[in-house]
């Protein structure tokens, strides 16, 4: 991976705390350490043996295991930024990554953070006001309706949208509380339950409907914007191999769909970006069906799956957030992608289930293979806690074809030995070695087909 052009502008950061843990954390720390920036990190007890603890040029404890208590602590985190003397915050994904308030502390604190201004974060966290955005900017939408204020209302937007509908959360992600409703008498109940959801995982209550599309694609744009006004895009993302709607299998570039049409659509929002003065890394994310796109929500972080953009691009994108919000250009956009890039998500989970396994790694044996790219924030002997995201590791596998990346996927999926939790290893090579699967035929409920046929998948 490549970054050439220099910092202008500020100059770069003296110190720079990683407000987060696991994979993420340990990716920041390898791009500050490639930048020639320190990097402070912050750890629960249960965290005290991730690798990069040691990696980092500091490290701070956190009192409390519970997110809430921990990496979701800001008064804690503020605390230390101060303490180790950094002019600088990177939130990594999830967390405080797309939270506005903790942003703008940071800011008022007089360091710098990375990532979108808060006002971007608070804009694009509300997905009605991101898809009406969007919109109003030309960016094709599937319909939907406001924020929904009462049942009367939702009912009203039913009848305009047709069934199947879908209830979102305004303010989630990831696939939370979303409710899929096929006849009116289910849509009192479904808006309760995605409520109840909302309120305890987002804080807020607020939803609204959309079309269900049945059997869609789930095509991501990588938009890159500095502060000057310039935006571009490193091309899409396949995201459609997912489990309860979240993803488990990306890949760049996307199977099957007319080039021209990704480049246009990806152009778009990159013009999009530029048009509306937004800075730093973001993702539109669409859902693409029978020819039509639809923009679903921009999220304005680094993305889990960032790194098969680098692989097909030869771009670090986290070393790019760290120079853009210092005040650097672009990097000089690639004519094309070079090769095809694949990221199998490995958790720690019952294959079948789907549910957290915990435990201490008796065995953790990352394989080093050609054309395969392991990102962890694990190693021998850790606990996998329960209080936490349950992901192990990314296996980003490389290759000349599309054929020769699913290979290299299965060889170190195979190759990764883990002893002491359970982990979905066995679904993953289930799907890399499915005929669809294999074709590019594939769509986001192709695991749940999967999972419905018959035969258990063992636990590995």
């Amino acid at each position: 991976m490549t970054n050439d052009q220099s910092v202008s502008g500020r100059g770069a950061f003296k110190k720079i705390l990683i407000a987060n843990r696991g994979a993420i954390a340990a990716r920041i720390v390898r791009a500050c350490r490639e930048l020639g920036m320190p990097s402070v990190v912050v750890y629960t007890s249960v965290d005290a043996m991730a690798p990069y603890v040691a990696n980092a040029d500091e490290a701070y404890p956190l009192t409390g295991l519970r997110p809430n208590d921990s990496y979701l602590d800001q008064d804690q985190l503020m605390s230390i930024a101060e303490l180790s003397k950094a002019d600088a915050v990177h939130p990594g994904y999830g967390f405080l990554s797309e939270n506005a308030t903790f942003a703008q502390r940071v800011i008022d604190a007089g360091m710098h953070f990375i990532g979108p201004a808060p006002a971007w974060l608070d804009r694009m966290g509300d997905k009605v006001n991101a898809r009406r955005l969007m919109a109003q900017q030309g960016m094709p939408t599937f319909a939907g309706s406001d924020l929904i204020t009462d049942v009367d209302s939702a009912r009203e937007a039913a009848q305009r949208i047709g069934f199947p509908l879908v209830v979102k959360p305004s303010g989630g992600g990831g696939g939370m509380g979303m409710q899929v409703v096929a006849h009116m008498g289910d849509l009192e109940t479904a808006l309760a339950q995605a409520q109840a959801v909302a309120d305890a995982a987002f804080a807020n209550g607020g939803l609204y409907l959309e079309r269900w599309i049945e059997k869609p694609r789930h095509i991501e744009y990588q938009i890159l914007a500095d502060e000057h006004g310039n935006a571009m895009h490193l091309f899409e993302r396949e995201c459609s191999v997912q489990r309860r709607h979240q993803k488990l299998i990306e890949e760049s570039p996307a199977p099957g769909i007319d080039t021209a049409v990704l480049r246009e659509q990806a152009q778009r929002g990159a013009d999009i970006c530029a048009q509306l003065g937004y800075n730093n890394l973001g993702t539109m994310e669409t859902l693409y069906s029978d020819g039509d796109s639809g923009f679903l929500e921009m999220n304005t972080r680094i993305q889990v799956e960032h790194g098969v953009t680098e692989e097909v691009t030869g771009i670090d994108l986290v070393q790019q957030q760290i120079l853009l919000s210092a005040g650097g250009s672009l990097p000089e956009q690639p004519p094309s992608m070079k090769g095809h890039a694949i990221e199998v998500r490995v958790y720690a989970e019952d294959a079948q289930s789907l549910m957290p396994s915990t435990g201490l790694l008796r065995t953790f044996s990352v394989p080093e293979l050609f054309g395969v790219r392991v990102e962890t924030g694990y190693q021998q002997g850790q606990e996998v806690s329960p209080y936490y995201d349950a992901l192990l590791a990314k296996i980003i596998a490389t290759g000349n074809t599309r054929e020769q990346a699913i290979g290299r996927a299965v060889v170190a999926l195979q190759a990764f030995t883990i002893e002491g939790v359970r982990t979905n290893a066995a679904l993953l090579l289930r799907v890399l070695k499915a005929p669809d699967f294999l074709q590019g035929n594939i769509d986001t409920g192709m695991v749940e087909r999967l999972l419905r046929q018959g035969a258990r998948i063992p636990a590995l």
